[in-house]
């Protein structure tokens, strides 16, 4: 009675397992197990190698536990009491040669052809400039007038009210059109900060001195979050990034509206937001 309870309690979790969603729609969702629902081809084709190597992984894993497992039921001091003084098998090490060198090639060539994909930065539509400050983003858009503007962590009252989710909301959001290629540069302020967008794909370090670029393309409209990737101070956890993706015609609204909302604002060289 017990053995079958407890089989029935197995069968549900599994189950329920199974049955929790693997992506979430665009940001990270409680009890989320897999990646974040792409919004980008280059997120799209990151996804495809994770589970393209979980293969891999999965097989390798099942087979060294099946050897693990024969060995010890096999060759134990009960079960085989006078063991074999075998030292050499060339058959034996030419397959335990070749076919991880095959494993190894099957995982390179597609992982070479993402690289490539990611490091080569096709014809942008649009740039933005992503400065990273302890601890918030100052943004430019330098093909729109040097437009600037900073984006600090909405607090949790604020975050709540605006519907958007904790410690991931921002009061400004960076705004970009739909199916559009969007350079971004990256730098640092004071220390090294990381601008990292999971939906999209992106992950650039933003280096006091250096200028780093990285891109991306949305595939669909949408609010998608991110957080400073690169441990940069006691408020490393309170940096958020905010990105909505817009229609062109939208987009063309939010220029003119934005150009006129921070004409007259200057950046501070310091500024820090409050989370409760």
């Amino acid at each position: 009675m017990i053995h079958r309870k407890l089989g029935v309690f197995v069968g549900i979790a599994l189950s329920a397992f199974f049955a929790l969603p693997a992506r979430a729609a665009d940001g990270p969702q409680p009890w989320q197990l897999g990646l974040q629902a792409p919004a980008s081809e280059r997120m799209s084709q990151i996804v495809w190698m994770h589970d393209y190597l979980l293969y891999f992984i999965t097989a390798i894993c099942v087979f060294v536990l099946f050897l693990l497992i024969w060995i010890m039921v096999r060759y134990n001091g009960r079960t085989n009491p006078v063991p074999s003084k075998t030292t050499h098998n060339t058959t034996l090490e030419v397959i335990w040669t070749v076919i991880p060198v095959a494993i190894l090639i099957a995982i390179a060539i597609p992982s070479f052809r993402i690289l490539y994909f990611e490091d080569t930065i096709p014809k942008a539509d649009l740039t933005i400039k992503a400065i990273g400050k302890q601890w918030y983003w100052t943004y430019e858009y330098p093909d729109q007038g040097n437009l600037t503007f900073d984006a600090l962590m909405l607090a949790d009252d604020k975050a709540k009210a605006a519907g958007e989710p904790r410690l991931l909301a921002s009061d400004n959001h960076v705004v970009v059109p739909v199916n559009k290629v969007v350079r971004v540069i990256t730098t640092g302020a004071d220390v090294i900060h990381s601008w990292s967008l999971p939906a999209f794909g992106v992950k650039m370090d933003a280096v006091p001195g250096r200028i780093n670029e990285t891109w991306f393309k949305a595939d669909r409209e949408g609010v998608f979050y991110g957080q400073c990737s690169e441990l940069c101070g006691a408020r490393h956890a309170f940096m958020p990034i905010a990105v909505e993706v817009v229609s062109e015609e939208r987009f063309n609204q939010w220029l003119e509206e934005a150009k006129k909302k921070f004409a007259s604002v200057d950046a501070p060289d310091t500024r820090v937001a409050t989370a409760h």
